[in-house]
């Protein structure tokens, strides 16, 4: 294995993935080999191993059992499930089982919430929409080791759910036109054509595309290098998904004629963890791709354009959505984001310029290509342009993906996903922004509401508290811990969130929250902790009551009773006066 990753330290991520699906786990004897190897330090393997949730450097079960732990999960009954499967196999959540069969713990969001709950069967096998009747045979078929690919088929069932289409989901172009159109223009011309059209990011930052590849394309460099985030981790996202089992030949022709832009020779996908099953389909279409000449050497028969792409799976860790973050993972270290600048167009991966555009941008490179720069452009609204794809998800009949141009009302996608009595919508993932039912003749662009992809829809049967404390938990737990406001801010907002949880809450408490806001804002070291309070931010001014209802008085109130904590031990040295310690209470 070691031999067919070139003993390349820089794919030690890769070498860590499939070394854990021979062994099951990483024994410290297997780390020590691959450290010596590839001429790195214990330290330095462990570090990485450590720092991946889907590793795992103690023994696991044989059946590894991860329940998305999403909030439209946990709407739909993710919870009970678990619960449920635990009893009936008799292990502990997050505890190894007996005999080293079985262990059960939760996930982040897997990107399958138009169909959960969902579950991970050993990190590469997906079983969406469970009930208790599947979670019953499960833990028969467990129980019986019966081995996963021999579960029924129905179980692995992922549905594209493409509600409405537009220019991207819609009638796919034959392989090959786009980048042919493309190289008819020329790289000048198809760059003034990808600036023309004002493209903007579609993973959540909104740069502007043309921009990006020429500032790219102007950095001087032995070697430049188009990389696909795919690393789709947002909860409430599952656009990425679709579009790369439905539109894949699109999102591979995108990098190719930014390749041909850049003069780049080196492709990189990162695939996230949890879309592990989709590795074999995605080789199967890059390999048909070089078989038509549209990938490999002298690309539809032009000399000197030389271009592939290598498929990169990430191995859990939300954190690696940011660009600088994935550059580091894609050089086999820990998903840790980069101070910058400088910036990726001009030093990325392995110090090469590189571009790193999220799927659904490179997915529209395409019929730009074929279309041109004021077909696109004259779509949606002056400074957002083209289409974006929504990710539809909880109280609503109809989830899945829903394509809009730029502009479209809020209430517009309520309507059409069958969304009755909501009271907010998050758009954008926790990350995002929580919107009121006041707000919803607001409109989906840049200049008004910014999303990545994700519409999540709560009706007013929901607590919005309890929302925002989950995706609390959400974000302490994705936190890299590089940075002190991040590491310490994200674990104190939990921590206060579950004292108002408790009853033990009081108004303090609740400026507390907005004090950590407003620090983490301003002082993080990247964008997860920047924006970890939005959702606390927007419930607490839109959604007040459901705050208050967790608030024991109006003062000050401790989380814990220190005169019952001593209790014990005033018993033990005989001290056990009523009046004595009353002072000791805080």
């Amino acid at each position: 294995m070691l031999a067919r990753h070139g003993r390349d330290p820089h794919a030690l991520v890769q070498i860590l993935r499939e070394l854990q699906a021979l062994q099951g786990w990483l024994t410290r004897d297997a780390l020590s080999q691959v450290a010596v190897t590839l001429g790195l330090t214990l330290a330095q393997v462990e570090g990485v191993a450590g720092f991946y949730r889907f590793f795992h450097t103690r023994p696991v079960g044989a059946y590894r059992v991860l329940f998305s732990d999403n909030v439209t999960d946990r709407m739909l009954g993710s919870e009970a499930l678990m619960a449920d499967l635990c009893r009936r196999l008799g292990v502990a959540p997050g505890r190894l089982g007996d005999e080293g069969l079985v262990s059960v713990d939760k996930t982040s969001c897997t990107g399958l919430c138009d169909q959960g709950p969902a579950l991970l069967i050993n990190h590469h096998q997906v079983v969406t929409r469970l009930d208790a009747a599947r979670v019953a045979e499960m833990a028969t078929l467990i129980r019986a080791r019966v081995p996963v690919p021999h579960w029924p088929a129905p179980w692995f069932e992922v549905q594209d759910n493409i509600r409405r289409a537009d220019v991207l989901l819609g009638e796919a172009a034959a392989p090959g036109a786009a980048l042919a159109a493309a190289l008819a223009r020329g790289p000048d011309a198809m760059l003034a054509e990808i600036k023309l059209s004002k493209l903007r990011g579609r993973g959540g930052a909104g740069f502007a595309t043309g921009l990006k590849w020429e500032l790219c394309r102007q950095s001087p460099g032995v070697e430049h290098v188009v990389v696909c985030n795919a690393d789709e981790g947002e909860p409430g996202t599952f656009k990425d998904r679709v579009l790369l089992s439905r539109r894949a030949d699109a999102v591979f022709e995108g990098m190719t004629i930014a390749a041909h832009l850049l003069g780049a020779r080196r492709g990189l996908v990162y695939l996230r963890g949890e879309y592990r099953y989709l590795l074999e389909p995605l080789r199967a279409v890059l390999q048909r791709r070089r078989e038509e000449n549209l990938l490999g050497t002298r690309i539809l028969g032009r000399e000197g354009f030389d271009f592939d792409i290598a498929l990169h799976v990430g191995a859990g860790a939300y954190v690696c959505g940011e660009e600088s973050a994935l550059i580091e993972s894609l050089e086999g270290k820990r998903g840790t984001p980069r101070i910058r600048p400088p910036f990726p167009v001009t030093h990325g991966y392995l110090g090469h310029p590189t571009i790193v555009n999220n799927v659904e941008t490179f997915c529209a490179a395409t019929p730009i290509a074929l279309q041109g720069g004021a077909w696109w452009a004259a779509i949606g609204t002056a400074k957002s342009t083209g289409t974006k794809i929504h990710s539809v998800s909880g109280d609503c009949e109809r989830p899945g993906l829903y394509e809009y141009p730029f502009g479209t009302r809020i209430g517009r996608i309520l309507e059409d996903c069958g969304a009755r009595d909501t009271q907010a919508v998050q758009v954008g993932g926790p990350s995002g922004v929580c919107l009121s039912a006041f707000e919803f003749g607001r409109r989906i662009a840049f200049e008004d509401v910014p999303t990545a992809g994700a519409f999540m829809v709560f009706d007013r049967s929901r607590d919005m508290f309890e929302v925002a404390r989950g995706f609390a938990h959400f974000f302490a737990h994705e936190s890299c811990g590089f940075c002190t406001p991040c590491r310490v801010g994200t674990a104190l907002v939990v921590k206060g969130l579950d004292k108002l949880a408790a009853g033990h809450g009081s108004r303090h408490d609740i400026d507390v929250l907005f004090e950590l806001d407003k620090l983490m804002h301003t002082t993080t070291h990247c964008g997860l902790g920047a924006s970890a309070c939005n959702p606390l931010r927007d419930t607490i001014l839109k959604f007040r009551p459901a705050y208050e209802q967790h608030l024991k008085s109006l003062h000050f109130e401790p989380g814990f009773d220190l005169d019952a904590e001593l209790s014990i031990a005033r018993r033990m040295t005989g001290r056990d006066d009523a009046g004595a310690h009353l002072e000791n209470r805080t």
